[in-house]
């Protein structure tokens, strides 16, 4: 005879908590990252020179630093609107507050001054820390290097832009790339499919093979009403939302929020998103993970 024992409202309970538990741990039991940064995205805030949202953000940041190990913060670029100095003034006092490594690029923002005034504002934000001396540069780590690549002009590459990106993925073989760009090529998001890369020789860039994963920000999208994460091909995209103004799928609603990944002994990739000053535990709905295996 078979007989059926309905579980306690308590026990249900248990079960859903364990089981979201196993489903949110480490990918190796017991294991911490090789290597974990935090992603910042687009501030510019427009009309006033105000960033409170980034300023919420360097706190998160320092906060979850302080709680767990942490690398490094990357910047996807568009801090300053319109490359103005006293947006970036503005700016510096906060990320001047960053605890970690500021790794930043240009985004079409920062090119409506100069590549001069951003690195001197990017080693300003980095005192006694690194030295940035070049908008495009590599930092290379044991199991990944990340290649930030700030673009010719406003969000795009000139041929000489996508030879320097090839090349440095080609130096690095067989190293896993994560490639931190401004945005995305044109498509990949489909909210705003127009707006991106235009230059057809990047398809070079998407073919290599140790091309794992793109950063990238710009389209200001809200995380909650779009797809901000995928792979296409064996490129996985990853979208930073803005952290002072959401304009995709509309500019109704704005939640402030960044991203960190984390790169475990095993290949695997956690990437979880956090809304700005809010609880020091990753937003559930937003979780996305991958193995750098092919």
């Amino acid at each position: 005879m078979n007989v059926f024992i309905r579980p306690s409202a308590c026990l249900v309970a248990l079960l859903l908590m364990l089981s979201s538990a196993i489903l949110h741990a480490a990918p190796t039991a017991g294991a911490e990252p090789v290597l974990r940064f935090a992603v910042l995205g687009d501030a510019e805030p427009k009309p006033l020179a105000e960033f409170p949202g980034l300023a919420s953000a360097v706190d998160h940041v320092n906060a979850l630093a302080a709680a767990q190990p942490m690398n490094f913060v990357v910047g996807v670029g568009d801090i300053a609107h319109k490359g103005t100095r006293v947006q970036y003034e503005n700016a510096s006092l906060e990320l001047e507050r960053l605890s970690l490594p500021f790794y930043p690029i240009m985004g079409n923002e920062e090119h409506g001054a100069s590549v001069a005034r951003f690195l001197q504002y990017a080693n300003r934000w980095n005192t006694d820390k690194v030295h940035i001396e070049n908008a495009r540069y590599v930092v290379e780590q044991e199991q990944v290097a990340l290649v930030f690549a700030s673009p010719d002009h406003g969000r795009d590459f000139d041929d000489s832009g996508v030879q320097w990106i090839a090349e440095q993925i080609d130096r690095l073989h067989p190293k896993p790339v994560f490639l931190v760009v401004h945005g995305a090529q044109v498509g990949v998001f489909p909210e705003n499919a127009d707006k991106g890369i235009t230059n057809r020789a990047f398809d070079q860039i998407t073919s290599k093979e140790n091309l794992a994963v793109m950063i990238s920000g710009d389209l200001h999208m809200d995380m909650d009403r779009v797809e901000h994460s995928k792979k296409i091909g064996h490129v996985h995209y990853l979208h930073i939302p803005a952290l002072e103004r959401t304009k995709i799928p509309d500019e109704e609603q704005h939640t402030p929020m960044f991203r960190v990944v984390s790169l475990y002994g095993d290949d695997k990739v956690v990437v979880d998103t956090y809304e700005a000053g809010a609880a020091n535990t990753p937003l559930e709905r937003h979780d996305y993970r991958f193995s750098l295996r092919r």
